[in-house]
């Protein structure tokens, strides 16, 4: 009896034992296809982020070449490389506003800022100002030509008109000044001011404060 006890104890302990077995090697077998499954995702996830890094700097790299804030397109400087070039003022770019002054005998100040989103360059020379029917034109209130002067992000441009010049009476009576950026600005724009006696009149370059665009009469003789 006892020794029937025995060989069922025993064939118990073998039946344990090959079970644990068969656990212990399905708990392997899954162990392998979990670490198996994270290096496949770990390696897909690496070539994932290899080919964004790769794309998010291509991206960055062509918007560096691109526009910006107004400035052109770019000049082809070769090796397929282009030059940001800034555009030059039209008109058309720049709010435009006036102020009559008392300074020098009484003057209008041009007031000339980019309009929102614009960058662009007023050249170094002469504002063109006109007046009346005739386009009687202001002649230079400088001896030099000014600098250049790039208009946006909170940067503005003043220009000082004297519209008479002479001692004598009589002059035109106008109510209006013609502004453009340069001689060939493709679209002046007409500006209102108070009634002004016009005679001989003078414009400054532009300048970014407005302190220095009081039109002495320092230029050419007209």
């Amino acid at each position: 009896m006892f020794a029937g006890a025995g060989l069922l104890v025993t064939a118990a302990m073998l039946a344990t034992a090959c079970q644990s077995s068969d656990d212990a090697s399905g708990q392997s077998g899954d162990s392998s296809f979990s670490a198996a499954a994270a290096d496949d995702k770990d390696t897909t996830s690496g070539s994932s982020a290899a080919g964004n890094s790769h794309s998010n700097a291509k991206s960055s790299d062509t918007k560096g070449k691109g526009t910006q804030d107004g400035v052109g397109s770019g000049a082809d400087v070769g090796n397929g490389e282009r030059a940001q070039v800034r555009q030059e003022c039209g008109a058309n770019d720049i709010s435009w506003s006036t102020r009559a002054e008392s300074q020098a005998g009484g003057y209008i100040l041009v007031i000339a800022k980019a309009k929102p989103g614009i960058t662009c360059v007023l050249p170094a020379a002469l504002p063109t100002v006109a007046f009346g029917s005739d386009g009687t034109e202001a002649g230079p209130a400088e001896q030099a030509v000014g600098q250049a002067i790039t208009l946006g992000k909170g940067t503005t441009a003043y220009a000082g008109v004297n519209p008479k010049t002479t001692k004598e009476n009589g002059g035109k009576e106008l109510n209006s000044i013609i502004v453009g950026v340069g001689a060939d600005d493709p679209n002046p724009v007409s500006l209102p001011v108070d009634t002004i006696t016009v005679d001989k009149p003078i414009v400054t370059n532009w300048h970014t404060s407005a302190a220095d665009a009081v039109p002495f009469d320092g230029g050419t003789d007209q």
